[in-house]
């Protein structure tokens, strides 16, 4: 009997799904056997690392931190990274749910432009457009500035006001026109009812985003090239010149550097699910 054209696809979208679940299993067990290492590879010294590389520390040492922290500066590079990750991510989320809020609530000429605008902004990645952002920040005088990297970084809008849309956009309009009805202004409307409700998408969008400015490698070592003003990943990649020597520190440094995401991750793994799946069922 001949199966139908139905079951055929079916079976090829289980098969397709079976594969995928496949990859992305294989992929976190090479990460959650990978991350353990490095943090036990940071309090090795460097002639157990070399001896005992996948084993469990033969003696414990902190001199790895100590080094990385107190001798290279890694304080000062914490400390900038801490402020341009906050200071982006606030004022990141503050446009794009603002910009999102708009868009969804208001039918404008040019709406439907914006809206397709700021999807393209997902299509192409920021390096095609390094040049021209590398003129406008120098032309501002931003160059070796943390406000700098800020502006680039709350300039990245696109995916934040996608999901900020179509969440709010799955809203009940009751909710907004009853508090029309009740006399509140349309930044009173936003403030004390919009954001309030949206608080699983505020996690959503601040932990990506997060992460993604924490990371970042390239933006930086574009534009910070001073000293005082490098961030995590700058300081990272200085000792990948000697990877050979320094790579006790290396593991130091990155296990630093993962902390602050792993905290995060942790508080808000429940708002980042809800966030993720807001808006994807229309009742």
């Amino acid at each position: 009997m001949k199966r139908s054209h139905y079951e055929r696809l079916r079976g090829s979208t289980s098969l397709t799904a079976r594969i995928a679940a496949a990859g992305l299993l294989l992929f976190s067990l090479i990460t959650l056997l990978l991350i353990p290492n490095i943090m036990l590879s940071s309090v090795k010294t460097k002639s157990d690392l070399i001896n005992n590389t996948m084993g469990f520390p033969r003696s414990f040492t902190l001199e790895n931190y100590r080094t990385v922290f107190v001798e290279d500066h890694f304080f000062r590079y914490m400390f900038n990274s801490v402020i341009l990750s906050v200071m982006a991510l606030a004022s990141l989320l503050l446009i794009a749910s603002m910009t999102a809020y708009g868009l969804s609530r208001y039918k404008f000429k040019g709406n439907n432009f914006l809206q397709v605008y700021f999807l393209l902004g997902l299509m192409f990645p920021i390096q095609l457009g390094i040049l021209p952002i590398f003129i406008i920040i120098r032309s501002l005088g931003l160059i070796n500035s943390l406000w700098g990297m800020i502006l680039i970084y709350t300039a990245n809008l696109s995916l934040p006001v996608f999901i900020f849309s179509r969440f709010f956009r799955s809203l009940p309009r009751a909710l907004y026109e009853s508090a029309r009805i009740d006399g509140a202004g349309e930044f009173r409307i936003y403030a004390q009812i919009m954001v309030p409700i949206s608080k699983p998408v505020f996690a959503t969008v601040g932990i990506i985003n997060f992460v993604t400015i924490w990371n970042d490698f390239f933006m930086p070592l574009v534009f910070l090239t001073g000293k005082q003003v490098r961030t995590l990943t700058l300081g990272i990649y200085q000792y990948m010149n000697n990877f050979l020597a320094n790579w006790h520190l290396v593991f130091a440094a990155v296990t630093a550097a993962l902390i602050p995401v792993f905290i995060l991750f942790f508080l808000f793994t429940s708002q980042l699910v809800e966030g993720l799946t807001a808006g994807a069922v229309k009742e």
